[in-house]
């Protein structure tokens, strides 16, 4: 690339272009819409990590390259790191797998089921309830 841009958007579209492809060819390659390539270039919106892998390996750049400049982009990706923290060191799920490998080693019995039941239930629901409470909060 001849000059540093400086934000993602910028980025993408300066090696779509020494590639003279269209949005549309971009979108294509990268299996999403037009508009999603759209938002990327003009910053509305950023594309996933499997995206940004993709169009790394599209265009033989980095993704350190890629979002060098783009501090906006940067802070997003250091809260999504935040958020899956967050849903690691969730006791709900810890919980949930102690209950599921009693219930495992019981082998037989009438608790065995129920505690693989309430150790599923602990998983799925207790992450989806606090998960619900934190965005209530947060907005």
């Amino acid at each position: 690339m001849e000059e540093q841009a400086n934000t993602f958007g910028e980025q993408l579209k300066q090696c779509r272009v020494e590639r003279d492809w269209s949005q549309e060819k971009l979108a294509t390659e990268l299996h999403v819409s037009r508009q999603a390539v759209y938002k990327w270039e003009t910053n509305k919106s950023y594309p996933d990590i499997q995206n940004l892998i993709r169009i790394s390996d599209l265009f033989n750049i980095t993704i350190d390259e890629l979002i060098r400049g783009d501090k906006q982009m940067q802070k997003t990706i250091s809260i999504d790191d935040d958020e899956l923290f967050d849903e690691l060191s969730d006791p709900g799920f810890y919980i949930g797998m102690i209950l599921i490998l009693v219930g495992v080693l019981i082998f037989d019995g009438p608790l065995t089921d129920t505690f693989l039941f309430i150790g599923l239930i602990m998983i799925v629901f207790f992450t989806d309830t606090v998960q619900s409470l934190k965005n209530l909060f947060k907005s």
